[in-house]
């Protein structure tokens, strides 16, 4: 076990002084990422606390677009969340294609830099 251990430290070591700037950039990926599904918890809670007919695009392109600010690591946890939550849509919750299509718009709208204020519903309260 301590032979196992020490192995790993070593090549860490090595890997680490042989190129630490591709370190960095994982662990900025996995900050960004880990933020970014925050952006997208937070865009969630501010969704269900709003209850807002006709919001949820705009949610899902707001979402999307905070996380994606962060960079590839929070493109790509917005990316993942959307699809897995968009897959249990419409395998679980019954509700139709056109449905998924019209969130995944909006989530791909927000994710590419778009202003996820495109798909504000009129009178949702500038709180969100």
């Amino acid at each position: 076990m301590r032979l196992c251990v020490c192995f790993v430290l070593l090549s860490f070591i090595v890997c680490a002084s042989a190129d630490l700037s591709r370190i960095r950039e994982g662990g900025r990926f996995v900050w960004d990422a880990l933020g970014g599904a925050r952006d997208m918890y937070r865009a969630y809670q501010d969704m269900r606390e709003a209850n807002y007919k006709g919001a949820d695009k705009y949610f899902h392109a707001r979402g999307n677009y905070d996380a994606a600010q962060r960079g590839p690591g929070g493109a790509w946890a917005a990316r993942v969340i959307s699809n897995a939550r968009e897959k249990w849509q419409s395998d679980v919750s019954g509700r139709g294609a056109e449905d998924t299509r019209a969130d995944q718009e909006a989530n791909v709208w927000g994710r590419n830099g778009g202003d996820p204020n495109r798909y504000r519903p009129a009178g949702l309260p500038s709180k969100y």
